[in-house]
């Protein structure tokens, strides 16, 4: 009789058989090389993240008769829309994107209404609020959430009094902004703030290490009275010949020193070290932030689809915004969506790029839901509205 149970339970399977098919897309674009070689970017940035994260969803659908397949795409900033329109008139209507906001809006505009795009690069806090899209889920972190996580760090640590660096580049403008807000939100001050112009010297050169080291100790002093330095450079101009060069003796966080990433090859706790063990096995490197928020977008595809049986996109888009939904990442506790804005809850790692040195939320920052709430815009303060509004 059992075996008759279960020959009639792999014939449902297999009659029942689903095909999930993923696309990870990456715009690439040229870039002046980081301050640091060590940052220079793999060719498979992104795309090992992918690789692992289909295994991990093929592990489970072989037994439930469901077959993920995947695709990688990369494409010029101007070749987003043609790369997405070939995807979804192809039948591939579940995609990831690793790009800028700008690119990541088109991406989603063009794949329409009957698309999933989950976003796992963009930062921009206006993918989030006003130019929202129905159709577009962020697993990478806004701007402000991150900004959040570290300010919450300093306030723990009393060191409230900051002494603001930001650059002269738009984006390093848009992170500012981020850090003043989590200023007033969590209670600590901007003692004095200043702009470092990017003058665009050779960053790498010998020349240019030298005058940086010139520039640095005198742009730095005079300063009012500070705790901590927080640097504002998304750009990466200057942020990283803060520390042992500042004018005062004091610690540097934001852009350079103490950071918050979404992950880090030093992360042990939560049964992460085996995970990353298995990346190295697979890329013979470790894994960087784009590699965790590319693995993380396709695991939400991965749970989504096995929960419900369906690769519909509507169908997985009402379930990972539903409370039923969570999903294992090893961050030490389960995340979520806000169903108000489309953005995935995470706790964020803070980290001088040897030791992890803290993880935010930090105890005693409290929330009516969930303390990962106080990271990033909240309900009240959303000005989404293809999510049904928000407060």
């Amino acid at each position: 009789m059992l075996g008759g149970c279960l020959a009639l339970l792999v014939c449902t399977l297999a009659v029942q058989a689903v095909e999930v098919r993923t696309a990870v897309l990456r715009v690439d674009r040229e870039l002046p090389l980081p301050i640091s070689r060590l940052d220079i970017q793999p060719d498979n940035l992104g795309f090992a993240g992918a690789e692992l994260a289909t295994e991990d969803n093929q592990t489970t659908g072989t037994f439930l008769g469901m077959e993920f397949t995947l695709q990688t795409v990369v494409v010029p900033p101007d070749g987003v829309e043609e790369a997405v329109g070939n995807l979804v008139a192809a039948g591939t209507v579940l995609l990831v994107v690793l790009a800028s906001a700008d690119e990541t809006l088109a991406a989603a505009d063009s794949a329409g209404e009957g698309a999933l795009i989950l976003n796992a690069g963009a930062r921009d806090e206006a993918l989030r609020e006003a130019e929202c899209r129905a159709n577009l889920l962020h697993v990478a972190p806004s701007r402000q959430m991150l900004a959040d996580a570290l300010v919450q760090f300093l306030v723990w640590k009393q060191w409230k009094r900051v002494f603001l660096i930001q650059g002269s580049h738009a984006v390093d403008a848009l992170l500012a902004e981020a850090y003043r807000h989590a200023m007033r939100k969590f209670g600590s001050e901007i003692v004095d703030e200043r702009v470092f112009v990017d003058t665009g010297g050779a960053r790498r050169t010998d020349t240019g290490h030298v005058l940086v080291q010139r520039q640095i100790p005198t742009f730095t002093q005079e300063a009012e009275d500070h705790d901590v330095i927080v640097a504002a450079d998304e750009a990466d101009v200057f942020a990283a010949y803060l520390p042992f060069h500042v004018w005062e003796p004091r610690p540097v966080a934001g852009s350079a020193g103490l950071m918050p990433v979404t992950w880090h090859p030093a992360l042990e706790a939560w049964g992460a070290t085996q995970f990353q063990r298995r990346f190295e096995r697979l890329t013979g490197r470790g894994m960087r932030e784009e590699d965790y928020q590319v693995w993380l977008a396709l695991r939400v595809i991965g749970e989504a689809v096995t929960r419900t049986g369906s690769a519909d996109p509507a169908a997985i888009r009402d379930y990972v915004l539903s409370d039923a939904f969570e999903l294992a990442a090893f961050k030490g506790q389960k995340l979520t969506f806000r169903d108000w804005n489309g953005q995935m809850r995470q706790p964020v790692l803070l980290t001088d790029r040897h030791i992890m040195v803290s993880v935010s939320p930090q105890d005693g920052f409290l929330h009516q839901v969930s303390p990962l709430d106080t990271l990033g815009r909240d309900r009240p303060e959303t000005d989404c509205t293809a999510f049904g509004g928000g407060g």
